[in-house]
């Protein structure tokens, strides 16, 4: 394992598609470009649907299509689960302290605090919405979000790149950059804490060995946190 980690920093050992590598990497462009179009035209001028479900679902067809399955976006059984959940673990509670600690208070400065979700407001001593909120957590935004935006767009801009250790590390930023839009509801404070919340996201997929596992668990341990604190109201 101590291998596998440290060469993901340095090369690639994710295949790429097969076919003709100009066109394949333009076709990966144009995919990127999309998407952007997607969560830009979505979050910020609202003329499309959802993007966490158009995105989810072009990019499990493009993966098994162009890639021939699932695990080239990092959708696999990991070598050593423990490690994956210790990556989960370590990520969640990185996100949770800068945010709280050093994020919210810097931004702070400049904006008002990020907007919560409109659920949030009805969580606060309610076991029913709590319930419905973890399920949507884990759905909607654990499952739903890192395969949109870690799965399929980080692979993606990857391509770009040949799919090197850069080439990932790059995508990783751009695709940090989209999820803080993807937040844009929640203000400009709330972008910059989303889109750092991306590149730890990111961070953890990398060091999993590209496994999508290991940001699923650490986005779900991060929202699990938050529906916990606004039940009993601590932020408040």
């Amino acid at each position: 394992m101590k291998g596998e980690s440290s060469s993901i920093l340095v090369s690639s050992s994710v295949p790429f598609p097969s076919g003709n590598p100009l066109a394949s990497r333009s076709l990966s462009a144009f995919e990127f470009c999309f998407g952007t179009f997607i969560v830009i035209g979505h979050n910020v001028f609202h003329i499309v649907p959802n993007e966490v479900i158009v995105l989810s679902v072009l990019g499990l067809i493009s993966i098994r299509l162009r890639d021939g399955s699932w695990s080239a976006m990092g959708l696999k059984h990991p070598a050593s689960w423990r490690r994956v959940l210790l990556i989960a673990l370590s990520a969640a509670a990185l996100r949770i302290l800068l945010g709280q600690f050093l994020i919210e208070p810097v931004t702070g400065f400049f904006w008002p605090k990020p907007t919560a979700p409109a659920l949030a407001n009805e969580i606060t001593g309610n076991v029913k919405m709590a319930f419905v909120a973890l399920l949507l957590v884990w759905t909607f935004a654990a499952f739903g979000e890192e395969i949109a935006y870690r799965g399929y767009l980080l692979t993606r801009a990857a391509d770009i790149g040949r799919r090197s250790a850069a080439g990932y590390w790059i995508g990783i930023v751009l695709v940090s950059i989209l999820f803080g839009y993807g937040h844009y509801y929640k203000g400009a404070s709330g972008v910059i804490d989303s889109g750092v919340a991306g590149l730890i996201l990111g961070t953890a997929y990398m060091l999993a060995g590209r496994n999508l596992w290991a940001s699923i668990l650490a986005h779900g341990f991060i929202d699990t946190f938050g529906i916990i604190d606004a039940f009993f109201g601590w932020s408040n």
